[in-house]
């Protein structure tokens, strides 16, 4: 019953704190059992960034202003939550339900929290803003001896354990720029490692325990391309994950495919070679597996990812090259902390590579000129600390290098250090 009524990420976040996870807040109403779960954070983020834009999906961040440096008091890669889960079993099912709001804190007008309309990117931080709302989780559960059904909209499978396994989700870990126009949420290690899970429209079914193992399968409401024309999808996408725990060892494997088909007119130069209203299509998969094992205080992880025509950073962002030929691409995260008392530090660093094509190297980029600025390369260090003052808050202090690295080798760095305080509840 408690897995029906308590959100995926909160409970992963909760079980990543160094002390003993709090109880959520449970009420009974009737049949029906409703928890609150939820945290509130806030960092301070002085960044160094760079002078100058070689790199094309570089990673690194670029000041927008005279000056590379830059403070913000903004959420690190979890903006607040605030998820309300109900539970109940009628005619031998348990059923259930989970309703994830996502404020953050940063003023943030307009669009999607993440993806501002243009116009309230150049206001930037003014008076009279407001912050952004993402509605990530609506999703209802069924389940009993047989599995369990998930549907609705709630964390991917591929790429779900790299992220919530980072030490750097409870802080801020990549910076994500000059905060001049922030998202609602830093970076912490996506596209610097992993490609981000993301939260889909789905429907899902995983199996009952079996020795340690789970294995779920579902279908996806098909992504189109961000930056190009949308087409419709004849078919869904598809996503599976296997998990197994025996003790300390956790392992994971997951997997997705999409088919693709692009309006050649929304792709770029494939618009020149091609009859009108000729399409690009072509099939989008990717994996990844990895695991972690706990011994003594010490915690070591490791994820490793593989995909072709899925892009980087984000599901299926750069995932072709202007001719719409598919980009291979691949990364890993790998991770190192220690626990002692109420405290913990790591380390953890990661790299996201995109392979570029003939046509991406050849490619002039404006208003630079630079021939072959695609990015090929984005990875990151990070250094933290997490220390619970109270059972339910936590001190946590990072300090992140990332360095981004395109086709022809020209190369963006910068760096981030963060203090702040997360409380779950």
């Amino acid at each position: 019953m408690n897995n029906q009524r308590t959100s995926l990420l909160a409970a992963t976040v909760l079980a990543l704190l160094a002390a003993p996870a709090a109880r959520a807040i449970d009420v009974t109403a009737g049949a029906w059992t409703l928890s609150f779960d939820g945290n509130v954070n806030a960092n301070y983020i002085y960044s160094d960034c760079a002078d100058h834009n070689d790199v094309a999906g570089g990673l690194a961040c670029v000041s927008s202003t005279t000056s590379n440096n830059s403070s913000a008091v903004s959420n690190g890669l979890l903006p607040a939550a605030l998820t309300v889960s109900g539970a109940t079993v009628q005619d031998g099912i348990n059923l259930g339900f989970t309703f994830g709001l996502y404020p953050g804190i940063s003023t943030n007008d307009g669009g999607s929290p993440n993806l501002q309309a243009i116009a309230a990117k150049d206001l930037g931080h003014t008076a009279l803003g407001t912050a952004g709302l993402d509605i990530r989780q609506v999703f209802l559960t069924a389940g009993g001896t047989w599995g369990t059904i998930m549907a609705g909209r709630n964390i991917g499978l591929f790429g779900a354990d790299a992220i919530l396994n980072d030490m750097t989700l409870l802080g801020v870990g990549g910076g994500n720029g000059d905060y001049s126009a922030p998202a609602n949420t830093s970076l912490g290690s996506i596209g610097l490692g992993y490609i981000y899970t993301d939260w889909l429209s789905q429907i899902n079914y995983t199996t009952p325990d079996m020795g340690g193992a789970k294995v779920t399968v579902g279908i996806f409401d098909p992504l189109n391309t961000l930056g190009q024309a949308p087409a419709n999808h004849s078919t869904p996408g598809f996503q599976a994950k296997i998990a197994y725990t025996a003790g300390p060892l956790y392992l994971s494997a997951s997997g997705l495919y999409q088919q693709q088909r692009v309006p050649c007119s929304g792709v770029g130069s494939c618009a020149l070679a091609a009859p009108a209203g000729s399409y690009v299509s072509y099939g989008s998969s990717a994996f990844d597996l990895g695991g972690k094992y706990d011994i003594g205080g010490f915690e070591v992880l490791g994820w490793y990812y593989r995909g072709k025509g899925v892009g980087t950073t984000g599901l299926f962002v750069n995932g072709n090259d202007a001719m719409g030929t598919a980009r291979d691409s691949d990364g890993y995260l790998a991770q190192v902390s220690y626990k002692i008392a109420n405290s913990k530090i790591g380390v953890n660093y990661g790299v996201s590579n995109l392979d570029g094509t003939a046509v991406d190297r050849a490619t002039v980029c404006p208003p630079t000129g630079v021939v072959g600025c695609l990015v090929r390369r984005n990875d990151k260090w990070s250094l933290g600390l997490y220390q619970n003052v109270t059972t339910n808050l936590l001190f946590v202090g990072e300090f992140s290098r990332i360095q981004s690295k395109s086709d022809a080798d020209q190369t963006n760095s910068s760096w981030n250090l963060n203090v702040g305080l997360f409380l779950k509840f």
